[in-house]
């Protein structure tokens, strides 16, 4: 998308100030003149009234794709056809993306999860098999005259999210538009119309034909939304995260023993929440689905170790190992890339660890070892951290905040002695083969590793020190004794 492209301004009757991209208006001209219909659709129409920049320019038109190739032949900076079969054309021109669709009659299969392709002829048929009444709406090019056959404009002013036909009509055409309608909630503000949450909890089940990708897809959009609470709290409502992520749902069962004012359902969703505040200051990026993941699944440990003590309390011993197992079980199922799983099941595994020094203090020691392990998570492990205090005892609160505070700043002191980031041994492998007599393999492992853990506990040593103890280590070997 290029943000220094002309615009052209919209005629009355669209919110003031509104504009198009000049490309539009130049694409709908060549349509016009071949005597073909185009039409901007979808998203960046509403998005047009809602004041918000649309990084899609989807189009809807009567021509096939043969002819669409052919109209944009020569005028964009590229083209390409990969969703052709599917009635599909792109175009580059001007750093612009633009797809421009022949009409479509969708109809699927209600045991299939891919869609029957079949082309329309109309405008009107186009906008009807929509998801939504918000996404309903079309702009014909290039005269630029609003087309709203469903009310899209009045349910954004509104705020509601319907239909453009019954939702179980809509919904059996393709199920993911039941994790869509919690997306927009997310994204948007919209509430779901109360007929659109009732076929979603009836239809709930339908969403198992759903590839896992397109379920992922359409789960990272919604938490990197706005305001996700609004749409898990919707998937969980109607059933649907019990067919996804049935671990979210699992946790309304629980009781925080620390948090005894919220479940830990609740309690999950005000971190996730929490974490999304401290984007800014902590995340290389925002929305950071990294962190928003492990927020929201923190805690999803929990259920599988609750204990009942005696005295009443509850406990959840090692619900953190627990998690991020659950968690990377979770996250494979629904085919998010290694680096996210790894990333996400690291700091559910290490979001306990600040605890676990209580109020004794941080040896040097204990910071390496935190830094070390965290490794390139650390800045997101100190918002994860930050956010999981919710109590309402102010004292309770500001305590832990200056007690991470003190971490921090111990970080910073040893980090800038150290590079602590960088940590390694003070010996590398090909130093200890040869002051060992060594050959490749596992023993070579062994004695770097306790380097590191000698490492980790006293710093860094000159090259003569970290030889002595190479040589106390190796004696205490059975290799070292070996004829």
């Amino acid at each position: 998308m290029s943000s220094s492209s002309p615009r052209v301004p919209l005629p009355s009757g669209f919110p003031e100030g509104a504009s198009l991209p000049a490309v539009v208006i130049e694409l709908g001209e060549r349509f016009a003149a071949a005597g073909r219909e185009l039409s901007l659709v979808g998203g960046p129409v509403r998005d047009l009234f809602i004041g918000r920049d649309s990084g899609d320019l989807d189009f809807t038109t009567d021509a096939d794709p043969d002819a669409i190739e052919a109209i944009g032949a020569g005028w964009a900076d590229a083209v390409w056809d990969v969703g052709r079969r599917f009635g599909t054309i792109g175009f580059q021109k001007d750093g612009w993306q633009l797809e421009v669709t022949t009409y479509r009659a969708e109809q699927y299969d209600p045991t299939s999860r891919k869609p029957q392709v079949a082309f329309g002829d109309s405008l009107d048929d186009d906008l009807v098999r929509r998801d939504f009444t918000v996404n309903a709406m079309a702009l014909r090019l290039p005269a630029m005259e609003l087309v709203d056959p469903h009310g899209g404009v009045r349910d954004l002013a509104a705020g509601l999210l319907h239909t453009p036909g019954t939702p179980e009509d809509s919904f059996s055409d393709d199920p993911l538009r039941m994790m869509r309608a919690a997306r927009f909630a997310a994204q948007l503000g919209l509430q779901v119309a109360d007929e659109v949450e009732a076929a979603m909890t009836d239809m709930a089940e339908r969403i198992d034909i759903i590839s896992a990708e397109r379920v992922r897809e359409e789960l990272v959009k919604l938490i990197c939304g706005a305001d996700p609470r609004r749409g898990l709290d919707l998937l969980v409502r109607t059933g649907l995260a019990e067919r996804i992520l049935p671990e979210l749902p699992a946790l309304q069962l629980e009781t925080d023993e620390r948090h005894r004012h919220k479940d830990v359902y609740a309690h999950s969703l005000t971190v996730m929440e929490q974490a999304i505040a401290q984007e800014e200051r902590y995340s290389p990026h925002s929305p950071d689905v990294v962190l928003r993941l492990a927020a929201l699944l923190h805690d999803i440990g929990k259920p599988a170790t609750r204990r009942f003590e005696k005295g009443g309390a509850v406990s959840f011993r090692h619900h953190e190992v627990v998690g991020a197992k659950l968690v990377r079980k979770r996250l494979r199922a629904l085919k998010f890339d290694n680096e996210t799983i790894k990333a996400v099941t690291r700091l559910v595994e290490l979001h306990m660890r600040f605890y676990g020094y209580g109020d004794a203090g941080w040896t040097d020691s204990a910071v390496r070892r935190y830094v070390h392990d965290a490794g390139p998570v650390l800045d997101r492990l100190h918002a994860l951290t930050r956010s999981d205090v919710t109590t309402r005892n102010r004292r309770k609160a500001n305590r832990l905040a200056h007690a991470y505070d003190d971490l921090e700043r111990r970080i910073a002191e040893i980090s800038e002695a150290e590079e602590l980031a960088a940590v390694r041994p003070d010996l590398d492998g090909e130093q200890i083969m040869g002051l060992l007599g060594i050959r490749p393999g596992p023993l070579v492992g062994r004695a770097y590793r306790h380097l590191l853990e000698w490492r980790l506990d006293e710093g860094p040593h000159d090259q003569d020190v970290a030889e002595a103890e190479l040589r106390r280590w190796w004696a205490e070997q059975p290799e070292s004794r070996k004829d």
